[in-house]
């Protein structure tokens, strides 16, 4: 029961801590920029991907191609690259459902902190603190970091998306110490 509470404290933490993040802050548009030509490359998309919903990669070449590599290096040196992730006219644009899952994977991200620190022997509220934001620290450089590298997210997206999983660590991390430590005291 107490990892259950810390995790629901922490994920508390983290939530009130991303939603003033991405309401109250430039962090959750940095790196983003509007496209010149948006209405053509709009039509453009419709027609090319036929109103399918999907992350696509382009230039594609199928990765089962024993000439992949060679390929797409040759088709990126005369075609732009990049990756697109498309939702058809007319999807879902209510907030409730995404709230609701963003909620979800903070609680399971502040329990698994909660049950590693409550698996460790580690002494005194900033020690504490500072695991847990290590354990946030550690996914963020697992995901964040690698689409920089691999899929070219711009910099700054990069930075400010790893500043607030981050401080979520950290803020999640201050109540799930106090919460150990208080049970401890």
């Amino acid at each position: 029961m107490r990892i259950l509470v810390a995790g629901l404290l922490g994920c508390i933490a983290m939530f009130v801590w991303t939603s003033i993040a991405h309401m109250a802050t430039p962090l959750d548009s940095a790196g983003m920029s509007h496209m010149a030509n948006e209405p053509v490359v709009l039509s453009a998309m419709q027609k090319g991907v036929g109103g399918k919903a999907g992350f696509y990669f382009f230039p594609w070449v199928a990765p089962d191609d024993p000439q992949m590599m060679t390929k797409a290096a040759a088709l990126m040196k005369v075609n732009p690259s990049g990756i697109l992730i498309y939702q058809p006219p007319g999807a879902s644009t209510s907030m409730t459902p995404m709230l609701i899952k963003e909620f979800a994977k903070e609680l399971a991200q502040s329990l698994i902190a909660a049950l590693l620190l409550s698996m460790s022997m580690i002494a005194g509220f900033f020690w504490r603190t500072l695991f847990v934001t290590l354990v946030g620290a550690f996914a963020v450089l697992g995901t964040d970091v690698s689409y920089g590298i691999w899929y070219g997210f711009p910099l700054s997206y990069t930075l400010a998306a790893m500043t607030i999983e981050i401080v979520g660590a950290f803020a999640a991390g201050l109540v799930i110490a106090w919460w150990f430590g208080r049970r401890t005291a």
